[in-house]
């Protein structure tokens, strides 16, 4: 069933209720004025070689860097960039030493909004967030896997399901902290794992350092072990009790993988 059918077969389970508002990621409107609001984040994507833009609409960095909760009526747009790239396709880095962008490709958003959600299932409601995605024109997009944003957002209630809250909030660590963390096992950098293939030893903790200017989690497939969210400087340790191959991914970013040998 699909997201919107679902939403409606909730609601329609909850008819008569007052004061429910119906979600659905054809009820966000593309926001046509993004630009007004505030550019909270940038990112390179090594990893699906596109250049991120972030904005907040006006408003919600003041208040979230004021201490208070992310209001309602929050909209947040991610606009994706391709990237300018070499004959080897690897792309090209300005003077600045970033990506060069070249087009937009989509936009995606969340919208917040008191009374939305009420209608999902506890187990994928993502608080009051909606989310939707459009083309480069601004078209809605109905193609996406929408649950799917709810189910990657989820683990991430403490943050309020926005994973860029760090950056947001202005608290993200710059890249000073690298200078003085602790040496991981594996690196995080560029959107990718460093090595990609490790060797660890049963009983003996392996340990994760995120470089990346993005946050980062480490997830065990299979229903495997999880670190917490790392912030650029950051380190978690996972330690395994029997041998054997493990895949794992970003639990944020699961283009991101890699595999542990346990010996």
């Amino acid at each position: 069933m699909k997201l919107r059918a679902l939403a409606a077969a909730v609601c329609g389970i909850a008819a008569g209720t007052a004061g429910v508002s119906i979600a659905g990621p054809d009820k966000i409107k593309y926001p046509a004025d993004y630009l007004k609001g505030t550019l909270y984040a940038t990112i390179d994507r090594a990893d699906t070689k596109q250049y991120r833009e972030l904005y907040a609409s006006p408003g919600v960095v003041e208040a979230v860097r004021a201490g208070k909760p992310i209001p309602s009526g929050a909209v947040l747009t991610l606009v994706q960039w391709s990237v300018h790239q070499d004959a080897n396709g690897v792309p090209l880095k300005g003077p600045d030493g970033r990506f060069i962008k070249n087009n937009i490709l989509a936009h995606t958003v969340m919208e917040k909004r008191t009374g939305w959600g009420a209608e999902y299932p506890p187990e994928w409601r993502n608080g009051e967030w909606e989310y939707s995605a459009f083309t480069a024109d601004g078209q809605f997009n109905p193609k996406p896997n929408y649950k799917g944003c709810f189910e990657c957002h989820k683990p991430h209630e403490k943050m309020d399901f926005v994973m860029s809250l760090a950056k947001l909030a202005g608290k993200f660590p710059d890249a000073t902290v690298l200078a003085k963390a602790q040496k991981g096992d594996v690196n995080i950098v560029s959107f990718a794992f460093a090595p990609a293939k490790f060797t660890a030893t049963v009983g003996k903790p392996l340990t994760f350092l995120n470089s990346d200017d993005s946050p980062h989690q480490i997830t065990v497939q299979g229903g495997g072990p999880k670190t917490g969210v790392l912030l650029r400087g950051q380190t978690a340790s996972l330690t395994f009790d029997k041998a054997g191959g493990y895949n794992y991914i970003c639990g944020l970013h699961p283009t991101m993988k890699g595999m542990i040998e346990v010996k």
